[in-house]
């Protein structure tokens, strides 16, 4: 054990350990390696079932791709989870074929069975079969039984994972006489003494039952270095120690990836075995990428086009927003947007925001769209948003791009006492079989990853409280000598090592599925057709399996149906003021946008319960700043964060605004006057993320969809975010243009 442990500290490289998962750390091969033996592993559990494998999808995929497989198949237990972050990898190889499938683990004491759809309406009937097992049981778990395999089998291939020995013939008999050729024996080998007496029974019994035997190696990992996680991963959910997990751990490290020609010696003495597999893996056609999101068409009229109607909407809405005429400069801007939306097919997505919030309305609920979506002059224009695209500098890249490859996201608030009814709307709407709330994948960080391995080795509760207190929740795992001293334990001491190890290698490893706050998927078709749908612990909710990042690799639209405590308070403020004010309606874009007295509170710092400008860091900025317009509010909440802190951003504008304030006439000069458009507003200081797109568009000739695509990078770049690749374009484009 101490000896796989040391191992597991070597093959971890530090810069990988002192970040959360985001990726495999192995190089993607851009083909299948050559090989001089063909085999297809139709039986992996990767870490999506949950507390079971011990490696990332991705890892899997790259690992077999390295080693020449040609086919490999994800078969997590009872579930679809990791599918995606396995085909986001097998993507990116030329000549592997991801098979998408699932071991299928019955409450009715039935063996295992190895199901691989193969084509997509019996994917369909796989996800089917999963919504059937999980929305009859609490969440996180499910419940089938053989027979409701039977009724769903049609199209499928699958393999009976028997528990060897194994005699009852009868249930390899009923699925023999229902699925006929489509049925195998799966058998692996272990390296036990035992292997061979395994085999001969194996093949006596496929003899017998005239089912053909299949070689996997039941794979967890990808590597053996990942066997002694493995081990604590299964002490974890039996909740015992390493000391007392006995026969519930694999007897050595055999659950790895081995390379073709290891697989094909192991079963050497039976060939047809191996062949098997090849013959299923030709034969299992289906790809997530055939799955194809289409929009619910309860948003259009019966002989409108979803273009046409989205157009009239549109421009209904910019009439009231601008009564008297519509600013040419806006109607440009719309027209600009509407030819985006409408030739990536997005309008039925902006149609089934625009629904929400239209009912939303008609009930009196306050909403207002947040974030990017402030960006889009038609977002305005629906009643989504309440930023006027006139009175700022908008870019819709950072809204939407074509180059993003990737639906918009549209985040709508809704009072926090209220939303549910929203939620409760679309499930009545489009029922539950059409609907859904996202998933959010609830990963190991620091604190939870030592605490669990910690128990797992034996470590007390008030030890691993004091380690885990040195972590904060976005901790990396990685506690110094001095930390470790503080915490009361010897840096030096091995079981420490092994403790620090073993939770470096967990960072990141999904624990398992909550639900999204607000994001829900809506089709036209079965949700179930696409993804599984399972219970959540909330009443009256269903999740789907995946996650954000999972729908936008599949362009799967969702929709945020958010929940804001500041839009109860504001709904409240709004009907107190309009019943003492009859003749006057007051709504979130009708409201005074500078009011003299209220400036001169916020000056004061007197900001106690007021939304985003209450920290103490916001209260001792604002008698520096002294905000008199609301684009003063937006610098002041922009400027109080930890990147213009450490940009040395903050000085330099509260320099030249009490320049300004000392004298009017002050100049602010710019390395060319073209620059002038994007950061006059900041005085010169570029403070927010349109302003980055804005500067790389006019100074580096980025086009806008590469400047979203650096925006991005910019924003993710603790995490790897790529940024480096766009190095030599912004300088070389900047100096190419004289500056």
């Amino acid at each position: 054990m101490d000896r796989q442990i040391a191992h597991a500290t070597t093959i971890m490289p530090e810069n990988e350990n002192t970040k959360l998962y985001t990726g495999a750390a192995i190089d993607p091969p851009t083909a299948v390696a050559a090989c001089a033996e063909h085999y297809a592993e139709l039986d992996v559990t990767t870490n999506f079932s949950f507390l079971h494998g011990a490696s990332h999808p991705d890892e899997l995929v790259l690992t077999a791709a390295q080693l020449g497989y040609r086919a490999m198949a994800v078969t997590d237990i009872n579930t679809l989870a990791g599918a995606v972050r396995a085909y986001a990898a097998a993507e990116k190889v030329k000549g592997f074929q991801l098979i998408i499938g699932a071991r299928l683990v019955f409450a009715d004491g039935s063996p295992d069975v190895l199901a691989w759809p193969t084509d997509r309406a019996a994917y369909a009937r796989l996800s089917q079969l999963l919504t059937l097992g999980r929305r009859r049981a609490i969440k996180g778990e499910c419940r089938l039984t053989l027979d409701d395999f039977l009724d769903h089998q049609p199209g499928m291939l699958a393999a009976i994972a028997p528990r060897w020995p194994w005699e009852d013939r009868i249930v390899a008999l009923q699925l023999r006489e229902a699925m006929g050729d489509r049925l195998s024996l799966a058998i692996s080998l272990s390296r036990g003494d035992d292997d061979q007496q395994l085999l001969e029974d194996a093949v006596r019994f496929a003899k017998q039952t005239r089912i053909p035997l299949v070689a996997t190696n039941h794979v967890h990992y990808h590597d053996p270095g990942r066997r002694v996680l493995q081990d604590v991963l299964t002490c974890v959910r039996h909740g015992c120690t390493i000391q007392e997990a006995g026969h519930r751990l694999f007897p050595n490290a055999e659950r790895h990836l081995k390379t073709p020609l290891q697989m094909v010696r192991q079963f050497a003495d039976h060939p047809p075995a191996i062949e098997r597999g090849l013959e299923i893996a030709a034969r299992c056609t289906f790809s997530l990428s055939e799955l194809k999101y289409n929009y619910p068409t309860e948003v259009v009229p019966l002989g409108k086009s979803p273009a046409d109607h989205l157009r009239e909407l549109t421009y209904l809405g910019a009439a009231e927003r601008y009564p008297t005429c519509i600013p040419e400069g806006v109607r440009l801007t719309i027209e600009k947007e509407l030819e985006f939306i409408c030739h990536t097919k997005y309008e039925s997505y902006f149609l089934t925001v625009h629904d929400l919030v239209r009912f939303a309305r008609s009930q009196g609920i306050l909403c207002q769209g947040r974030g990017s979506a402030a960006n889009s002059a038609v977002c305005y224009c629906l009643g989504v948003t309440s930023v006027d695209p006139a009175k700022f500098q908008l870019v819709f890249e950072r809204f939407a791009s074509g180059s993003r490859g990737e639906p918009p996201d549209i985040d709508v608030d809704f009072e926090h006492e209220r939303r549910e009814e929203v939620i409760q709307y679309v499930y009545t709407k489009y029922g539950r079989d059409r609907a859904g709330m996202t998933a959010s994948i609830i990963s190991y960080r620091g604190r939870s990853a030592i605490r669990d391995v910690g128990k797992v080795l034996g470590f007390g509760q008030d030890t691993l409280d004091q380690l885990a207190g040195k972590l904060d929740w976005w901790h990396r795992g990685t506690l110094s000598s001095s930390q470790l001293r503080e915490a009361g334990v010897d840096p030096d001491n091995h079981t420490i090592h092994q403790l620090i190890a073993l939770t470096k290698q967990l960072l990141g490893f999904p624990r398992h599925l909550s639900q999204h706050v607000g994001g829900m998927v809506i089709c036209r078709e079965p949700l179930r057709d696409i993804v599984p749908i399972e219970n959540a612990a909330m009443a009256d909710r269903t999740v789907i399996e995946w996650d954000k990042d999972d729908l936008d690799i599949l362009g799967i639209f969702k929709v945020d149906i958010l929940a804001l405590g500041m839009l109860t308070a504001i709904s409240k403020a709004l009907v107190l003021i309009n019943s003492y004010s009859p003749g006057f309606k007051a709504q979130m874009h009708t409201l005074p946008d500078e009011d003299v007295d209220v400036y001169d509170m916020v000056s004061d710092a007197d900001t106690v319960g007021v939304f985003q400008i209450e920290s103490r860091a916001q209260m001792s900025m604002l008698p520096r700043l002294r905000p008199s317009t609301f684009y003063d509010l937006v610098i002041e909440v922009a400027i109080v964060r930890p990147g213009p802190i450490q940009g040395d951003m903050v000085h330099p504008y509260l320099k030249r605004r009490e320049a300004l304030r000392a004298d009017p006439t002050f100049k602010i000069e710019f390395p060319k006057e073209e620059l002038r458009e994007v950061l006059a507003k900041t005085l010169g200081v570029p403070l927010f993320q349109e302003q980055a797109m804005k500067l790389a568009m006019v100074a580096a000739a980025f086009t806008g969809g590469e400047a979203d695509e650096l925006r991005r990078a910019m924003a993710a770049w603790k995490r790897g975010g790529g940024i480096e690749k766009f190095r030599d374009k912004f300088i070389g484009g900047m100096t190419g243009r004289g500056y």
